[in-house]
């Protein structure tokens, strides 16, 4: 009887080896795994291997199952029966997880030395499978609390917590312009909670376009987004100008009035410098073929509230020129060409003059013409993108005017080159008479200008005529052109030779007397030469030069001047 009592103190105080309790999490419907204690710390295999459990909520408890070695007995009551069983590592295994499954579940083992208890509490775990938002309104208007929906979220456990959010920022409850209630309801079946939120929110005008959603805390399960028309009253009025650059005479110009309201006002009433009209189903006007006069204040207002108006200052551009002369113009060379050039703009104007094409840098004057004046004149007159363009043709004309005749020695000092420079319009020709040349050259025909050159061998002194005509009258000028072929001297050179003759002839009366014995010898023989060759000429016919030589009258017959004529 003693040793009995031993034994059954020694049970107890084994029994009391009670492992610390854990928690277990299962979802909702899934299978639930109770393990049997650590498995490493088992020092020996049991032999029998008890399940129970007990509910602390009600206080009830019972057994599951007995293992004895390799056989189980099920002894679960109705709420677990045909859902639990035990695993190769003698875990409790609970199919068909619900939430009355919550409960702790403890597991005996005995061994031959030692009986020990190892007790888990599971919790069932239940998220929503979506969220919803509804109940949210097309259109509200500012300044009023609205309804913006509903968001629920059902059979969750624990209930599902719901947030609220704008453009994807949560909203905070605040009792004022954001109030958001909460309810659950409980499902009776499953012990399953469905949550619902309902926001009340003050619209403002900036809450337009913005996105209104709702999700469960610590979850990424959102409901869509939505968004409503915000309707507001019209505060602000504005007139613009639709025609897009400078408002330009004649042209067609849009007014348009715009309200900030929403919606906005389906008529208005535009008021056009002392004319009111009334425009329905739009907000424009158009005013046609506009003129400088309709330059001022514009207004407009919503149709029947006069209290909001809004003013424009339109300005019509206009650009006037007058210029004169105009078109084409001949006019004499000398005569004075005044140029008038008006202006009347709405703003500021640049003009600029071209020549033929290249740019002038300020406005012609004519207070001689010259016959280089002659040309297309072209005269734009800019103010911003409107430009006025002007022009005039230019020819300056009259008789011909010789402006040099000269004579120089060639290049190769072999000839004589005769240059006669003319001017006039229209073109002049030019001939030489008094001397027959070659190798007739002429410059182009510029600003009025030509030069002709004759290239000459002469055999004596000779006195050369050109002569310039056109239709309008004829100029000519003569020269002497002397048969030796040196380069022209000039009087200081010649005064110096003379000087110089002088002082060698007074030096020595001798050599003087010979000298002026030996200068009329060779006159003498010059003379008599020059007639010989005259004579011979004369005879072969020759250019009539001026030469002043002696001869019978039969003989000067016989001279006969045939100019030489260059076309130009």
């Amino acid at each position: 009887m003693h040793s009995a009592s031993i034994l059954a103190g020694v049970f107890l105080s084994l029994l009391h080896q009670v492992c610390p309790q854990e928690i277990i999490t299962s979802q909702y419907g899934e299978t639930i795994r109770i393990p049997c204690g650590p498995q490493d710390s088992r020092s020996e295999e049991p032999f029998l291997i008890k399940w129970k459990y007990e509910d602390k909520v009600d206080g009830t408890s019972g057994d599951l199952l007995v293992k004895r070695k390799t056989n189980a007995t099920i002894t679960a009551s109705d709420e677990f029966k045909g859902r639990v069983s035990i695993g190769k590592d003698d875990s409790l295994l609970i199919t068909n997880a619900v939430l009355s499954d919550q409960k702790t579940y403890t597991c005996m083992m005995v061994m031959i030395s030692d009986i020990s208890e190892h007790s888990m509490q599971v919790l069932i775990r239940k998220s929503p499978e979506r969220v919803e938002l509804t109940n949210n309104p097309a259109a509200v208007e500012t300044g009023k609390r609205t309804t913006i929906g509903e968001c629920s979220a059902d059979d969750a456990n624990p209930a599902a917590k719901l947030t609220w959010y704008r453009n994807d920022k949560p909203l905070e409850h605040d009792g004022k312009g954001i109030v958001i209630t909460v309810s659950e309801t409980v499902d009776a079946s499953t012990g399953l909670t469905s949550s619902v939120s309902e926001l009340q929110y003050s619209v403002e005008k900036e809450d337009m376009g913005a996105l209104f959603s709702c999700g469960v805390q610590d979850s990424a399960l959102r409901s869509k987004a939505v968004n409503f028309t915000i309707n507001y009253p019209t505060e602000k009025v504005s007139l613009e100008v639709v025609t897009p650059g400078l408002l330009l005479e004649g042209a067609d110009v849009m007014l348009r009035c715009r309200a900030d309201g929403n919606p906005p006002p389906s008529s208005y009433v535009f008021y056009l410098q002392g004319k009111e009209v009334t425009v329905e189903d739009q907000n424009s006007y158009t005013l046609t073929g506009v003129t400088r006069d309709q330059s001022g204040e514009y207004k407009c207002s919503p149709s029947g509230d006069t209290s909001l108006v809004a003013s424009h200052n339109i300005t019509i551009h206009y650009l006037d020129v007058a210029l004169s002369p105009s078109g084409k113009l001949v006019k004499a060379a000398g005569e004075p060409l005044p140029i008038t050039l008006e202006k009347d703009a709405s703003g500021k104007v640049t003009v600029a003059w071209t020549k033929n094409n290249a740019s002038l840098t300020e406005e012609p004057q004519f207070e001689r013409l010259k016959y280089s004046d002659s040309g297309l004149y072209e005269c734009k007159v800019s103010m911003g993108d409107l430009v006025s363009t002007h022009s005039f043709e230019l020819l300056v004309e009259g008789a011909p005017v010789i402006t040099s005749l000269k004579e120089e020695l060639s290049a190769d000092g072999a000839h004589k080159v005769l240059s006669c420079e003319a001017e006039g319009f229209p073109k002049p020709t030019v001939e030489w008479s008094g001397i027959n040349g070659t190798n007739v050259e002429e410059s182009d025909y510029v600003d009025g200008r030509v030069t002709h050159q004759l290239t000459v061998v002469p055999r004596a002194n000779l006195t050369v005529t050109c002569l310039v005509m056109n239709n309008l009258g004829m100029d000519s000028k003569t020269t002497e052109v002397s048969s030796l072929l040196v380069s022209h001297i000039d009087d200081t050179e010649v005064k110096r030779m003379d000087k110089q003759d002088q002082t060698e002839e007074s030096g020595d009366p001798a050599k003087l007397a010979v000298g002026i014995v030996l200068g009329l010898i060779l006159v003498t023989l010059a003379l008599g030469l020059g007639y010989w060759f005259y004579i011979k000429k004369s005879k072969q016919g020759s250019w009539k030069t001026g030469e002043k030589e002696a001869g019978n009258t039969e003989e000067s017959k016989k001279l006969e001047e045939v100019p030489q004529k260059a076309e130009v």
